[in-house]
């Protein structure tokens, strides 16, 4: 979980940089992100989903106001931006990817989870097992 939340919140820095510097809208970022969580949240285990969005929130508020503020508004200024609207939306950022690939792992972990199920092997319950050893004799 550590590693993926630390995942998170690098793609969301280099999200961060990408955005200052091509100056796209936040909007082009937080909503497929959204969207791709809100999707994966049908096919992860539901202790996946809770981790997953609470992390995010979890995430953003120290990191965000300490490191990542800071960072936006020397690119910006950096590349001669406008710092109010290179810098708005970091928090988001930060508060989306953590969420988006904590999603993931609970996908990955959930085919695995299938994928072991399936190579299980089950005896049948009608099956004969003789435990005797056929070389030996009873006198």
């Amino acid at each position: 979980m550590g590693i993926g939340l630390s995942v998170g919140v690098g793609i969301s820095v280099a999200l961060a940089v990408i955005r200052i510097l091509t100056e796209w809208s936040i909007l082009y970022f937080v909503i497929p992100g959204y969207v791709l969580a809100l999707i994966l949240t049908f096919f992860i285990p539901p202790l996946f989903t809770s981790i997953a969005f609470d992390s995010g929130a979890v995430a953003s508020g120290p990191l965000a106001a300490t490191f990542m503020l800071p960072l936006a508004i020397g690119a910006s200024e950096a590349i001669g931006g406008n710092i109010f609207t290179d810098a708005f939306g970091i928090v988001a950022l930060v508060a989306m990817t953590p969420v988006v690939t904590l999603s993931l792992f609970g996908l990955v972990y959930a085919i695995k989870l299938k994928l072991a199920e399936k190579a299980v092997v089950v005896p049948e319950e009608d099956a004969i097992v003789d435990l005797d050893d056929p070389t030996e004799q009873n006198d």
